[in-house]
């Protein structure tokens, strides 16, 4: 043991399963775990949906709330939990000097705005004096202001007074990766002590849909799990909303408190490889080549996102190396920037509890009996951007 090892002391995870770690155990490790779907709203595209939520659990003051959008008071909600379940939300000294690493995408837009517009342009040919006429009129700065992708960092410094270091990633997916990765290495090289860091994602807002459908992304018509997503019926991704944050700590630091941690975060790797022919494949298996010193079977909790060719190679890769897999986004929907502080976490969840989950897919996930000491975590981009990481116990 080393004490920059880095460990995970408190989480916070929403999506449409329900509220919190304990929450997703008892929805994820049941005989036959059921996904809760929204087939109505956005025909004919499914999505997961949030939970009932009472944001003031987490986000006390109304004007707070007021000034965000739905994703942003997600993400500030959700890190709250964290903070609670570590057990530093309400140590000011310990919020204080917290560091914090966000991955954000770039917010919401005012829809019913953009309708306007559109409809009026129908009608008239100065399209220039029309836009400024209702940027001037319309849209209120606070509402432009929470389009900002590191405001919603911002918001958990004012909510929960989390005031040390910060840093935003942009990059779908890959932001999530970058974010864990680098407040793992944070910690280890001795920068940080304590740090909070996930992200969030809201899909039930048009123009989330509309950004994967313009690029034919989305599963149209039906439901399935995301190893059987059909060609057929589109681009294979259904969607959810929901957000992962981690309070992640040195060992020193968690043992200083007297905290015990849920697991610890081992090799996190990266990638962005050029998705033509073999070379995806390669490097997909050139990057799980460095777990492979771990004793087989391990679990892997995959972010596998149903996109055809990526979740296609991804499957293949797992199973050359006999990694008995479970594809999450079956039963959360793909959500984007928190995917991989999502498949941390339920990894994390795997390891704490020495149990696995049950197969989310019976016709492509093997079973897996024994109790897992270690399990791997993954997120394969939809577009790009690969990540992994191996969580083990702490």
């Amino acid at each position: 043991m080393n004490p920059t090892d880095v460990v995970i002391t408190g989480m916070g995870i929403v999506s449409s399963l329900g509220l919190g770690p304990d929450a997703h155990w008892q929805a994820l490790t049941k005989k036959t775990p059921v996904p809760v779907l929204d087939r109505e709203r956005f025909a004919p595209y499914t999505v997961h949906p949030l939970p009932e939520i009472d944001w003031s659990e987490q986000i006390p003051r109304r004007g707070d709330q007021r000034q965000m959008g739905t994703w942003q008071r997600l993400g500030t909600y959700t890190a709250g939990l964290a903070l609670d379940d570590a057990g530093i939300k309400a140590d000011e000294a310990l919020c204080a000097s917290m560091d914090m690493v966000v991955a954000a995408g770039g917010g919401e837009r005012d829809v019913d705005v953009d309708q306007a517009i559109l409809d009026e342009s129908l009608s008239r040919n100065d399209h220039d004096v029309l836009i400024n006429e209702k940027l001037t009129t319309e849209l209120r700065p606070t509402l432009f202001l929470s389009q900002l992708s590191n405001l919603l960092a911002g918001n958990i410094s004012i909510v929960h007074k989390v005031t040390g270091s910060s840093r935003t990633f942009m990059g779908e997916e890959g932001a999530g990766v970058s974010a864990i990765e680098t407040a793992a290495a944070r910690i280890r090289s001795g920068q940080s002590s304590h740090i909070l860091v996930g992200a969030a994602f809201q899909t039930e807002h048009p123009d989330m849909l509309l950004s994967y459908e313009l690029a034919g992304h989305l599963q149209r018509d039906a439901w399935s799990p995301v190893w059987q997503r059909d060609d057929e019926k589109g681009g294979g991704i259904i969607t959810g909303s929901g957000a992962a944050f981690l309070v992640l700590e040195s060992r020193e630091h968690a043992e200083e408190r007297g905290r015990d941690a849920y697991a610890a975060i081992g090799t996190v790797l990266s990638g962005r490889a050029r998705r033509q022919g073999r070379a995806f494949q390669e490097h997909l298996d050139g990057m799980l080549e460095a777990f492979s010193g771990n004793r087989e079977p391990i679990l892997g909790l995959s972010g596998a996102s149903g996109a055809h060719a990526a979740t296609q190679a991804e499957k293949a890769a797992l199973e050359g190396r006999k990694i008995v897999t479970r594809g999450f986004s079956s039963l959360t929907g793909h959500l984007k920037e928190a995917q991989f502080p999502f498949a941390v976490a339920l990894a994390a969840l795997a390891v704490h509890h020495e149990a696995s989950y049950p197969a989310f897919d019976m016709e492509n996930e093997k079973a897996f009996d024994a109790a897992p000491s270690a399990a791997l975590a993954t997120t394969i981009g939809y577009n790009c951007f690969e990540g992994m990481g191996l969580v083990v116990k702490a």
